[in-house]
């Protein structure tokens, strides 16, 4: 299962931390597919226990949770500026 979980779930973390990054409108939809590919990851390790998933998973879930604490200490309101017509 590691094998074939380890991929995927580096590929999560590197594409979701730049899509985190680079598109900050996108963010709750990204922190929502981190925290699907953490489910999926956990299910794997659940049908075949392994100390290496079990350590690829603490590693995604260091990054998720860092992200996700970052998502909800950032005012909202920040993220999208009003436009407004000088006239």
């Amino acid at each position: 299962m590691f094998n074939a979980l380890l991929l995927p779930l580096l590929f999560s973390m590197a594409a979701g931390s730049y899509a985190y990054l680079r598109f900050p409108e996108r963010r709750f939809r990204v922190l929502l597919t981190l925290t699907l590919f953490q489910l999926v990851g956990a299910y794997g390790h659940t049908a075949q226990p392994d100390t290496a998933l079990f350590g690829l998973l603490s590693v995604h879930l260091l990054v998720v949770v860092a992200w996700l604490g970052h998502y909800l200490q950032t005012p909202q309101g920040s993220l999208r500026p009003e436009r407004v017509r000088r006239e």
